[in-house]
């Protein structure tokens, strides 16, 4: 399996994601629902807080993702969705500590919104992961 990172002659180079994504060969795509700062016990974490929400999430999202057989580095793609009115850079900086020096940053896609599922919920994220049908 092979996936190519492409960041196109005419388009705008940023370290923190993508342009362009290619997958080739045999392998599994991995689609994760959106996440929010819901843990385990159903308990909303990070009330007004959108950074610790969105380690709770990234937490959830590397349990969703492990369940599946694959990592963090294995995802092509995030949506982002933020509550209007908060700042993109806490969930950005928990981003950078998750994603750490890792090469090829994923697409990203970043949206604000009027409101989430739940009035406390200040973001959400889902994913698409791409791995070798050989990971399990």
């Amino acid at each position: 399996m092979t996936v190519e990172f492409i960041t196109p002659d005419g388009l705008h180079r940023n370290p923190a994601f993508s342009q362009v994504v290619v997958t080739q060969a045999n392998s599994r795509t991995i689609y994760v629902g959106g996440q929010n700062s819901v843990d385990s016990s159903g308990k909303i974490v990070g009330k007004g807080d959108i950074g610790q929400q969105a380690k709770q999430i990234f937490k959830n999202l590397e349990i969703a993702l492990s369940s599946a057989g694959a990592r963090i580095d294995h995802v092509i793609k995030w949506n982002v969705f933020i509550v209007q009115g908060q700042s993109l850079q806490p969930g950005f900086e928990e981003f950078q500590r998750v994603w750490a020096n890792r090469p090829n940053p994923p697409l990203i896609t970043v949206l604000f919104v009027a409101g989430l599922a739940n009035s406390d919920f200040l973001m959400e994220i889902d994913a698409i992961a791409v791995t070798p049908n050989s990971i399990g």
